[in-house]
């Protein structure tokens, strides 16, 4: 029996290590979730470009659904269905991939449903009836309404680099960047306006992680006002719950922990899965937001390691959430504090089936109503004479997150900065950032705000702080220290 053993053991050591090397995981045990989630991105691409953005079949699969590398069906028909009563849109046959469906809502935009509903659930989704303050945009002046009397351009703005920089933007070498729209406000005046063929000045469009910066907006709002807190641990009950209670490693995480991306949780959007899970399953399978973020576990100490993820801003705004105390309030917050206040009357912002804002990117809306949310931010929080954000605010979401410090320094407070090594743009500069290109940026050392949205796909790269310094170009000298 003893020399069975020790030959056993021989044989095992002979083994070639190539042998042991060729044990990869090759399989994508995803590959189900992932078809899943195709089906549902398409669904919510179309329903929102139909009934969200009012745009032709033609025009979604020409230019949203590009972004798919294998939509189903095409303009002419397909395995898809779209019911105009209902305002929704189902994607796929029955054959064994689940068929997803999403619906427009009142107030809201599109949302995804679960794999096991159908349109009769419809009516059960969340939806927002709350009026629009009193007057038609098109006579309100701008910024608050559209009425642009005076077209001409200012003193010291250079109109022929101003159209250079726009070319810069619009024609690009690389098909995978299409600008739709670019706008550029200085001294608070509408210097330059131009729209890819298609789109017009209503056209509403996702903003991606732009939404992040709205985000961080309406929270900055309840920090102004002593209901929440930058440095208090969020205080969830995170899922699963730990056998021991207040021994969760998780209570410590604050909320300039998850506004700075710095958590310490595991992370799910970098690493290849966020078209399988995470928060994935919300934006595109009907899952809960809340519950994904909370089932996240910790895998590094707080704020130690800078890591881009959704569910930092959704444990954020899920904080909001439990602050505001009770649904009506909650669902009727971004209106009644930011949006309807500065004219934002375009802007849709989306929830899960669950009613819960999916504030990390489902937000709708068009570059004029980013425009006048970057000007809310040049002018210091103050629209129209009230105080919306305070100065403080606006300085904790341009100061670089610390675990960004030194090692690169190109994100804030749900904002991204000018990088540590980039020199050719004014350091005091700031953007939103989101997928497929759309960008807010704020320059106040020029009065500047520059709003370019875009459908960039694959390997994208389009460069914002380019653009920034091509627009510079034409509006002279600093106006002020940027301070």
């Amino acid at each position: 029996m003893k020399r069975m053993v020790i030959a056993l053991i021989t044989a095992a050591l002979l083994v070639p290590l190539e042998a042991v090397a060729q044990q990869e995981e090759t399989y994508d045990y995803w590959r189900p979730q992932r078809d899943m989630v195709a089906r549902g991105q398409q669904a919510i691409f179309m329903c929102n470009g139909l009934f969200t953005g009012s745009r032709s079949l033609e025009n979604v699969f020409a230019q949203e659904l590009a972004f798919l590398s294998s939509p189903i069906g095409n303009a002419a028909g397909g395995d898809y269905v779209i019911n105009e009563t209902l305002q929704a849109v189902a994607i796929g046959a029955d054959d064994g991939t689940p068929v997803m469906r999403a619906a427009f809502r009142e107030g809201i935009g599109c949302v995804i449903l679960a794999p096991d509903q159908t349109f009769e659930d419809i009516e059960r989704l969340p939806q927002l009836t709350l009026p629009y303050p009193p007057g038609d945009p098109a006579t309100i002046a701008w910024p608050d309404g559209d009425l642009i009397a005076d077209r001409s351009l200012p003193d010291g703005v250079n109109g022929a680099a101003l159209q250079a920089a726009s070319d810069w933007a619009f024609d690009r070498e690389s098909p995978e960047q299409v600008t739709l729209s670019l706008l550029v406000v200085q001294n608070g005046r509408l210097v330059h306006e131009r729209y890819a063929p298609g789109m017009q000045i209503g056209t509403r469009t996702r903003t991606w992680s732009t939404a992040k910066s709205i985000a961080a907006t309406l929270i900055g709002m309840l920090v102004d006002e002593g209901k929440m807190q930058l440095d208090e641990p969020l205080g969830f009950e995170w899922l699963p719950a730990t056998r021991l209670p207040g021994h969760d490693p998780r209570s410590q995480i604050t909320l300039r922990h998850v506004l700075n991306m710095s958590s310490g949780l595991d992370t799910v959007d970098n690493g290849g899965m966020e078209y399988a899970t995470g928060s994935g399953m919300s934006y595109w399978a009907g899952s809960s937001s809340v519950k994904g973020a909370l089932r996240q576990a910790l895998i590094r100490e707080p704020g130690t390691n800078w890591d881009y993820e959704n569910f930092d801003t959704l444990l954020a705004v899920y904080r909001m959430k439990q602050v505001l105390g009770d649904e009506k309030t909650y669902r009727e917050f971004p209106r009644r504090a930011l949006l309807d206040k500065i004219g934002m009357r375009n802007t849709l912002v989306s929830t899960d089936r669950f009613g819960d804002f999916i504030l990390s990117s489902q937000i709708y809306t068009n570059a004029r109503d980013l425009a006048r949310f970057g000007l809310l931010y040049l002018q210091n929080g103050i629209w129209n004479g009230e105080r919306l954000i305070s100065e403080s605010w606006i300085d904790f979401v341009r100061t670089p997150a610390p675990a960004t410090v030194g090692r690169g320094g190109q994100y804030g407070g749900q904002w991204w900065l000018v990088p540590e090594n980039r020199h050719d743009v004014p350091k005091d500069a700031y953007s939103t950032s989101g997928n497929r290109g759309q960008y807010v940026v704020v320059v106040p050392s020029h009065d500047l705000v520059i709003v370019r949205r875009g459908l960039d796909y694959g390997r994208q790269g389009f460069d914002r702080w380019a653009l920034t310094r091509e627009v510079i170009k034409a509006v002279g000298t600093p106006t002020n220290d940027g301070q």
